[in-house]
């Protein structure tokens, strides 16, 4: 019998309709087979790694599924491709990044995709989001709750809620 499996991914942009691209990235999703059942609020986010760029606008999804940690690699790749996502040079600007995060309590470490993120446990634009929706989850490796890993972020970038027409709701 085939079973469905949970994973968390993390979505962002910094160019263009930033919002947009990310909805039509979870509604890619939804079509390929890996269906979004818990969604964090959307967050901005200061670029971290190259810093002169526009902030970013992210989340956190819990998602279902009955594709393996390799066929969900290349659904969210592909869909980063029909958004615009160009690899330039790491850190670039992007219209659009997904990044798996968790795949149940999987350890995975093969030259395309590395489970848990290698450095979600590190960075507040990823644990914030995701906190929000799966604060009790245990990273497979570190053995914390993301909750604890957010409370222990040495990275001090800013996160903050994003209300749309405020004057950081910046669309570049």
């Amino acid at each position: 019998m085939i079973s469905q499996h949970i994973a968390y991914i993390s979505a962002g942009s910094n160019l263009g309709d930033r919002r947009a691209s990310i909805q039509k990235a979870l509604s890619a999703l939804r079509e390929s087979g890996a269906v979004p059942r818990k969604m964090s609020d959307y967050f901005e986010t200061e670029p971290v790694g190259h810093a002169d760029q526009p902030w970013f606008l992210n989340l956190a999804a819990e998602i279902e599924t009955l594709l393996t940690p390799q066929e969900l690699l290349r659904c969210c790749q592909k869909i980063e491709g029909s958004l615009g996502r160009f690899r330039t040079f790491p850190n670039a600007p992007r219209t659009l990044d997904l990044d798996i995060l968790l795949f149940e309590s999987i350890v995975l470490d093969d030259p395309c995709l590395i489970i848990p993120h290698p450095r979600m446990a590190e960075r507040r634009f990823v644990l914030t989001p995701l906190a929000q929706i799966a604060p009790d989850v245990v990273h497979p490796v570190l053995q914390q709750s993301i909750r604890s890993l957010l409370t222990r972020c040495a990275d001090r970038s800013q996160v903050r809620l994003f209300q749309p027409g405020n004057p950081g709701d910046v669309r570049r």
